[in-house]
């Protein structure tokens, strides 16, 4: 049996039986109609669920941190290397022995990616994974009640 024939499909042709003469056998149009219909509906759903109040807020809560946050840190970064690059007598400028204000900016930036990281975590973990859960769990219910032709 061939597994890289055009028209060999494994769902609508019982993963691979063949017709009787060792050839595989086609899909049908109905198998293939089904299919689409059933993908059509489930696209439906997650449209839907998409223009939904409750996943409109879970995105919004996600923006109002995350294009702040990020904006803040890329104005961080740019200022770390433009210091680096327009004023390097600056960041000579030793603080503790050895340990000047460049070193000190450089470990800043890996602070604040750690810090950074934590706070999405910490926001993601109080306002939006219950909501995204339930947001997953209804969209899960609804796609079922599709495929098992409820809706």
């Amino acid at each position: 049996m061939r597994y890289d024939d055009p028209w060999y499909d494994a769902l609508a042709s019982g993963w691979g039986e063949a017709s009787g003469d060792g050839v595989p056998v086609r899909a049908t149009a109905s198998a293939r109609g089904e299919r689409e219909d059933a993908a059509a509906a489930a696209a439906d759903v997650y449209l839907e669920v998409q223009r939904s109040a409750a996943f409109q807020e879970v995105r919004s809560r996600y923006r109002r941190f995350v294009i702040p946050a990020g904006a803040a840190f890329f104005v961080w970064y740019l200022a770390y290397v433009v210091t680096a690059t327009t004023a390097p007598g600056l960041m000579a400028r030793p603080v503790a022995g050895a340990v000047n204000v460049a070193m000190l900016a450089g470990l800043g930036q890996f602070l604040t990616t750690f810090l950074l990281t934590w706070a999405y975590a910490r926001h993601a973990r109080l306002r939006r994974d219950r909501a995204a859960l339930e947001l997953r769990w209804d969209t899960q219910e609804l796609t079922r009640g599709v495929r098992g032709g409820v809706l």
